[in-house]
């Protein structure tokens, strides 16, 4: 098969259909409770939840990427890649959390706000931390644990769940705040998120310079297709999609980063406004006091 004709391929994955169906009927089932209790919810939120974000996952998990995972490497970055930061950030363009508030009544909103307030959520939710997740999935695909990932039934059903599952962790929190951050707090996520910039560079630039086959697995050459590169070279290509990939999926981190200081910025100068000239006075004169 040329190489052109193998990106049209498509091959059902059991495990990921039983992920998107599960999620398709979770999803509607959630629209359809929100409006028995009254409560619209915006056709184009669903699309952006099927057509986006499953469909996504789809095309990952049952097109070239998963089709090819097994066997060449590049094929594989890209899946896990994709799974854990694409996937996850279309998905919440369906505003699950919001879904599952107006679904679910007060009772069952007020265990969300829980969930979502919690400090494991809060620190996923803040972008200092939250690149630290994808980076973690980077680094495992420079050990030999990606090769089990790529050639066992328990390691391809491991990718195609729990790798989704933690971008989703990070996604959440992120799209859906529970509290909004402080000024000072935006700014301290800026240098850190430049930092991490950086740092998610590291596994690909490893990758690509790497003189030996680091997932351990050089010997499925033989059960490549013949128009796949050598090992090396295969490495080498999955080393510079996942500085493409890793880099790209930062840049709409940085312009979230933007945005909250843009709103974080508004409402201190609205809180300010709001001072009566007592108030006002009283402030300066605190600030003066070093207080």
């Amino acid at each position: 098969m040329p190489p052109f004709d193998a990106l049209a391929t498509v091959r059902l994955d059991p495990i990921a259909a039983v992920v998107m169906v599960g999620a398709i009927a979770l999803y509607l089932g959630a629209v359809r409770k929100a409006r028995a209790r009254g409560r619209s919810w915006p056709k184009s939120r669903s699309l952006l939840f099927l057509l986006l974000g499953v469909g996504c996952y789809a095309v990952v998990t049952c097109g070239f990427p998963g089709a090819y995972s097994s066997v060449l490497r590049y094929a594989f970055v890209t899946r896990a890649v994709a799974l854990v930061a694409v996937v996850p950030a279309l998905v919440v363009l369906g505003r699950p959390v919001a879904l599952a508030r107006a679904a679910t009544g007060p009772i069952g909103a007020a265990r969300v706000d829980r969930i979502i307030g919690s400090r494991l959520a809060r620190a996923l939710g803040n972008l200092a931390v939250a690149p630290l997740v994808p980076l973690a999935v980077f680094i495992v695909l420079l050990t030999p644990v990606s090769g089990w990932l790529r050639v066992t039934p328990l390691g391809s059903a491991l990718v195609d769940t729990v790798i989704p599952a933690a971008g989703l962790m990070v996604a959440i929190p992120l799209a859906e705040p529970f509290a909004a951050p402080s000024g000072i707090a935006v700014i301290a996520e800026f240098m850190i998120s430049f930092a991490e910039l950086v740092a998610d560079a590291i596994p690909a630039i490893l990758m690509r310079l790497s003189t030996t086959v680091v997932d351990g697995l050089p010997h499925l050459a033989a059960a490549a297709p013949l128009w796949a590169p050598h090992p090396l070279r295969d490495q080498q290509l999955a080393g510079d999609l996942l500085w493409c990939i890793a880099e790209g999926v930062d840049v709409p981190a940085v312009i979230l980063l933007f945005v909250r200081w843009l709103r974080s910025d508004r409402r201190e100068a609205k809180r300010i406004d709001d001072l009566s000239d007592e108030e006002y006075a009283a402030l300066a004169a605190q600030h003066l006091r070093g207080q």
